[in-house]
């Protein structure tokens, strides 16, 4: 990922920040500038809450080569208390015990490493609350 990706997309990645429509209330994460909902153009940034339930998840067993040394891992759709859906790896648990339902909490991770010296590539992760 290139550090000018990073950058713009900070706001995001590491704070959780989502655009709601002053109009209708609608909630777009990431931030757009027209509302898909009423066409409206003024948002009022607001973060968003950091836990939520897991509505479905994948298994991945065979990794693109840059994430084979975590397989098998999971990645699911968590929809959180105010009904934005996100969709994050779920990380420190066995991904046989994962269920439909459970509660997660968003925590903030390194996600990837771009090379031996490249950029390190932060965001969030879903962990169980249980954990």
């Amino acid at each position: 990922m290139f550090p000018s990706r990073i950058w713009r997309e900070r706001a995001q990645r590491y704070r959780l920040e989502a655009g709601k429509c002053t109009t209708c209330g609608y909630i777009a994460f990431p931030p757009r500038l027209i509302c898909p909902e009423c066409g409206a153009r003024e948002f009022e940034t607001i973060k968003l809450p950091d836990t939520g339930r897991l509505l479905t998840y994948t298994i991945i067993r065979v990794a693109p080569s840059q994430f084979t040394d975590e397989a098998p891992y999971a990645v699911g759709i968590a929809e959180l208390s105010n009904g934005v859906r996100l969709m994050a790896q779920i990380a420190d648990c066995d991904v046989e015990k994962i269920t439909v339902g459970m509660e997660v909490v968003i925590e903030f991770r390194r996600v990837q490493t771009d090379g031996h010296h490249g950029v390190l590539s932060y965001g969030y992760k879903f962990v169980p609350k249980w954990y």
